[in-house]
């Protein structure tokens, strides 16, 4: 078995240092889609979380994003136009001045864009009110995109792609879990289209198939040799009765990708790190009907036999020295989140033999030590933050009634009124 501190190769000859991963974790950082001086002192301080960073996810289309955020200046970043360009290399500059390797997570958040409902513009999805689909834990109406814009955001990931390589990241990450467009196609759930690209599980999967492919064509002639691609997927879509996909489809997808094309690793997005069929995955998902429980096996054993060359990543709770060598256990590298937005040195203490002193609960004092953007201060110092973290309660004070995901609030007809795509 591996150890945390052992180096590894991907297959196109690039090297990280060690198997921990910087998880991709929005800061709500960004203004109107550009980095800031709060990106980059987040980042600064998180060098040191792993052999690999991965950033948060950047939308690569204008009608993309931004997504989970509530006002200016608290937003999701973009890379949908080489006017971000400036930002973007001062970003991988940043995460990667300790010798890690920068990696940028690209994304299209299809429905979940509510900033853009917020300002009264359209939101798309595969499906929405021209197909006859309603979303009812949305406060605002979805769209169904047209074959022009799908064809246009599949060119517009490739584009994000060459901003990526010329911005001097060392790889990219295609977002494809956690409800955002790529999973929304995969989803017999969100996706009730009849054309190529839905109807049955195949033509679902032509979506990120041709993302994948727009990608991979843009670094095969643009790229260094050892330029990382990466394809990240939640492992399945089961809501009580609402099934989205299983894990035997998300499977046939890999294989599809892997087979077709030599990415470098999958990465598993999951609340745990063991978990298996039939768990909860993301922290507002109820969990699956004991039906769907078919398998005793994690995820991360269940999704080897289709890398086909790939490496494999997990996620999901990895607080500990202990879980982190469980999870390497079962994959090739281990992907920290949470741990890494209270200790950024939670990795790097592991790593030097002083485990002992990774700090596990935040507190104001380790609020400022940590460089949480005051955009993730005012989320997880509210009094009933959108997403768990141990002594979140201990800041409260921090909270100064300046948003947070919260209090989003759309216009009150929830009609979204814009004619751009």
């Amino acid at each position: 078995m591996p150890n945390l501190t052992d180096s590894l190769t991907f297959r196109h000859g690039a090297t990280v240092t060690n198997r921990f991963v910087q998880a991709p974790m929005l800061t709500n950082s960004g203004e109107d889609g550009y980095v800031t001086d709060d990106t980059l002192n987040y980042y600064q301080a998180r060098s040191k979380t792993g052999g690999m960073i991965i950033s948060e996810y950047m939308y690569v289309t204008e009608n993309g994003g931004p997504a989970m955020t509530w006002k200016r200046g608290r937003e999701q970043l973009a890379a949908y136009d080489d006017k971000f360009m400036p930002q973007l290399k001062k970003l991988a500059q940043t995460m990667k001045h300790s010798g890690n390797k920068a990696i940028m997570q690209i994304a299209h958040t299809g429905r979940e864009a509510n900033f853009r409902a917020m300002q009264g513009k359209q939101v798309y999805a595969p499906s929405g009110l021209e197909d006859g689909v309603k979303f009812p834990f949305l406060a605002y109406k979805v769209h169904s995109l047209s074959d022009d814009q799908i064809q246009a955001i599949i060119a517009d990931f490739g584009k994000a792609a060459q901003r990526a390589i010329d911005a001097g990241f060392d790889g990219v990450e295609i977002h494809g879990a956690n409800h955002y467009l790529l999973q929304q196609f995969v989803s017999a759930y969100s996706n009730r289209r009849t054309d190529h690209w839905g109807g049955s599980v195949e033509k679902r999967m032509n979506f990120p198939l041709a993302v994948v492919k727009s990608v991979m064509d843009v670094v095969k002639k643009s790229a260094p040799k050892d330029f990382i691609v990466g394809y990240r997927i939640s492992p399945e879509e089961i809501h009580g009765e609402n099934v989205g996909y299983t894990w035997h489809e998300a499977t046939q997808l890999i294989n599809q990708i892997t087979t077709q094309f030599d990415l470098d690793y999958i990465h598993l997005s999951m609340l745990n790190y063991a978990a298996k069929p039939g768990d909860a995955l993301l922290m507002d998902t109820e969990k699956a009907a004991s039906k769907f429980k078919d398998s005793d096996k994690p995820f991360a054993t269940l999704f080897k036999p289709y890398l086909n060359g790939a490496k494999e990543i997990v996620a999901g709770s990895v607080t500990s020295k202990e879980k982190a060598e469980a999870a390497l256990a079962l994959s090739d590298l281990v992907a920290v989140g949470r741990e890494n937005l209270i200790d950024p040195l939670f990795a790097d203490k592991i790593l030097t033999g002083h485990a002992d002193q990774v700090v596990d609960t935040l507190s104001v004092d380790q609020v400022k030590k940590s460089h949480l953007t005051p955009g993730l201060i005012a989320n997880f110092s509210a009094s009933q933050p959108a997403m768990p973290l141990a002594g979140a309660d201990q800041i409260q004070s921090l909270h100064h009634g300046f948003g947070g995901w919260s209090e989003m609030k759309y216009p009150q007809n929830n009609e979204t009124n814009s004619t751009e795509d």
